[in-house]
């Protein structure tokens, strides 16, 4: 814990990093995805490349073949990233999209089911419905949903990195707390 502490400047610089990249996020929804996509491609590549290592590496693997195909798959899906960055981001956002209404879908059904046993499963049901209007939003409005996404991902940059600033400073006075109570000195970093 006191290293914690004495490192409290760390977690709130960490806070504040992450709370200029959400401002970003929020001035330049563009770059962001864009940035996003750079890096999901990066990604894609590089464990595609260790992928493929590891089963040349290892001749008696067992499964050996389904390491080449994951690091030959990964490798073309970084490779298909870069050159196609739109559809990249298009992709990624219907698969959301996809995961929003199946994921609505059994949490409807799941609140029929538990309706039985728990009180306020409608609230289950709600989030469902809630999911399922999410996704079919995203299929009608893809540029919206993409801006969204980026904009998701400021919003959630800024309140991490305030959370972290916050922790920072409650660090710095409990370093000065447990500093006081050790009769050690706590100037400086």
């Amino acid at each position: 814990m006191l290293s914690l502490t004495r490192n409290w400047w760390l977690v709130a610089l960490r806070g504040l990093l992450l709370l200029l990249l959400g401002l970003a996020a929020l001035f330049w929804p563009g770059i962001t995805l864009a940035v996003l996509v750079i890096w999901v491609g990066a990604a894609l590549f590089v464990n595609g490349l260790i992928a493929l290592a590891v089963a040349i590496a290892g001749r008696d693997v067992e499964g050996r073949a389904w390491l080449v195909i994951e690091g030959v798959l990964g490798i073309l899906a970084g490779i298909f990233t870069f050159i196609y960055p739109g559809l990249t981001q298009f992709a990624l956002l219907w698969v959301v999209a996809a995961w929003a209404i199946v994921a609505g879908i059994a949490q409807v059904a799941a609140a029929i089911q538990f309706r039985k046993v728990i009180q306020g499963e409608w609230l289950l049901g709600l989030a469902g419905v809630l999911a399922i209007v999410f996704g079919v939003l995203l299929f009608v409005y893809p540029i919206a949903g993409l801006v969204t996404l980026a904009l998701l991902i400021g919003w959630f940059a800024i309140l991490y990195g305030a959370a972290l600033i916050a922790l920072g400073v409650r660090l710095r006075g409990l370093r000065d707390t447990l500093g006081a109570g050790l009769g050690t000195t706590t100037a400086g970093f």
